[in-house]
């Protein structure tokens, strides 16, 4: 079965999107016909809901008066203060498409984490190295040529090539590529290959202005819904600030106000402009992945749900079509 991929940077509506297809798709044995695997690296956390926007309440239609839950994977599966992976993610995600495929569901892949996405469409081969806080140290202030030709030495012992320069634009992404390395040449295991998944991908295309827009409204309300509170309640748990810290944007920035390291309007304002840059980002990443060689069909944000639906069904249909035609 093709999966339907929706993306789109933050605060676009991608997950409306997704469950008001899921709800479109023809029922089975009295069940909606299509669920929902999220592709967002924080909202695999428990208790972590305000600050990573899992807004539930989009899963939930009202049909005619009717409420209609929509089934959803891969969130609330790991405790906060661990360090979920893209590994560990491309092994959920493929354990929950082939569960929704075999009960001949349409799985949606819905989420604005790029990465995520290209890796389980692109069937990445991933293997869990652990960190290697010794050689991290031992490589510490050496300079990005240096770690450059390190890792250009134990590749050619491992007969791996440097195959792209992704492995050495920072000189942390060189320590980690050199850690990964070193890892498989003194623990030779076999990868589990997991294959490229077919899919209809679509995007959410939102003007940068409305956007903008969107995000500071939606930061404003989720600061009066909680959020700080929510930081607390997990500081209060035990979990130490900085491991809150290290999730990133809204937790990095409410975090630090809640220990008293920024004020209310220094935390308001740095984080706004984080999550405005953060956006940015995801768009540089989907325009990347068709550069790769993806195709994004994208859909204005602005178009009425329907009207978003009856275009996904019929880029669909097409798609099928040509499938079909071809064997």
């Amino acid at each position: 079965m093709t999966l339907i991929t929706i993306l789109g940077p933050t605060a676009s509506g991608k997950t409306p999107i997704a469950a008001a297809l899921a709800q479109a798709l023809p029922r089975i044995d009295g069940r909606v016909g299509g669920e929902i695997i999220s592709a967002d690296s924080r909202q695999v956390y428990r208790r972590m809901d305000i600050g990573t926007g899992k807004d539930l309440a989009d899963y939930r239609l009202n049909v005619d008066g009717v409420s209609v839950d929509i089934p959803y994977h891969l969130i609330d599966i790991v405790e906060p203060g661990t360090k979920y992976n893209l590994f560990q993610y491309q092994q959920d995600f493929f354990d929950a498409y082939e569960d929704i495929c075999r009960r001949g569901v349409q799985p949606i892949l819905c989420g604005g984490t790029g990465l995520y996405i290209e890796a389980v469409l692109k069937g990445y081969h991933l293997s869990p190295v652990p960190q290697n806080q010794s050689l991290r140290d031992s490589l510490e202030g050496r300079s990005l040529e240096e770690l450059t030709d390190m890792l250009r030495t134990i590749k050619a012992k491992s007969g791996t090539v440097m195959h792209n320069t992704t492995d050495v634009d920072s000189s942390q992404r060189a320590i980690r590529a050199i850690e990964i390395e070193t890892y498989n040449l003194e623990h030779p295991m076999p990868l589990r290959e997991l294959p490229p998944i077919p899919s209809v991908i679509f995007g959410v295309n939102i003007d940068r202005e409305l956007r903008r827009e969107k995000i500071t409204r939606r930061l404003k309300a989720r600061l009066e819904e909680g959020m700080a509170e929510e930081v607390r309640g997990l500081l209060d748990e035990g979990i130490a600030a900085e491991d809150l810290i290290y999730y990133g944007l809204e937790y990095r920035y409410v975090t630090e106000y809640v220990v008293g390291r920024l004020t209310y309007d220094e935390m308001f304002r740095q984080l706004e402009i984080a999550i405005h840059q953060f956006a940015k980002r995801q768009m540089t990443w989907f325009r990347g992945m068709e550069r790769r060689g993806f195709t994004i069909h994208w859909i204005d944000a602005l178009l009425p749900m329907e009207e978003k639906v009856m275009q996904i069904l019929e880029v669909c249909r097409n798609d099928e079509m040509k499938k079909q035609r071809n064997i």
